[in-house]
């Protein structure tokens, strides 16, 4: 990496976390992106970039006719879809000691591209592994298990209290992905993490898919 000897540096993951002797052990997955930093606050000269590749989750094809069984019974199914994205910002808001804000817009300017739908909250955040772990299609916070910076790692569902607040709105629902596809082409999710200074966007689009 043309490092001098006397020079002092750092290895942490994209969410600017340590890797140290104490932690090494955990990174049990392939492909897990590194900074190789001279401090763990070092600005970043440029963007970096990482293109997402997996198979398809099982789940895609034991959960494929959930569009069918609301079709069947005669329901609509856009609420379903706006209710799974507006889950992704209760869960991220959750935790908030202070207020909890989500925001719905529809965007039609066309000045600002294609109509589009914008769900903002103020929430945690989402690191560059969690972005990844989103994209998999139907791999559901359910099924996440022993991800190094998963916050639905060993996840358990919540006591019951309303489906509203505990941001488990979505466990009868249509997954994420199958609701952005269905209310459009494409998806871009900018997040930063409360803990990170940098900023983390995902774009995934039908086309590529």
């Amino acid at each position: 990496f043309g490092i001098a000897s006397d020079e002092t540096f750092v290895i942490t993951t994209t969410n600017r976390k340590e890797i140290t002797e104490d932690n090494f052990s955990e990174l049990v997955h392939d492909g897990v992106t590194l900074y190789l930093l001279q401090s763990v606050d070092q600005m970043l000269l440029l963007a970096t970039k990482e293109r997402i590749d997996f198979l398809p989750h099982y789940d895609t094809l034991v959960k494929s006719g959930m569009y069918e069984y609301y079709a069947s019974e005669g329901q609509n199914p856009l609420p379903f879809a706006l209710a799974e994205l507006i889950d992704n910002s209760l869960s991220a808001t959750s935790q908030n000691t202070g207020i909890r804000s989500i925001q719905i817009k529809l965007l039609f300017d066309d000045s600002q591209g294609k109509p589009a739908v914008a769900v903002i909250d103020n929430g945690s955040g989402m690191t560059s592994k969690q972005l990844n772990n989103w994209a998999v299609y139907r791999l559901s916070k359910f099924t996440r298990q022993g991800d190094f910076e998963s916050d639905h790692s060993g996840y358990v569902r919540p006591l019951p209290v309303p489906r509203s607040l505990n941001s488990d709105i979505s466990y009868f629902g249509v997954g994420g992905k199958q609701a952005v596809f269905f209310v459009g082409q494409s998806a871009r999710m900018i997040s930063k993490p409360a803990a990170s200074q940098d900023v983390h966007e995902l774009v995934l689009s039908k086309e590529d898919f």
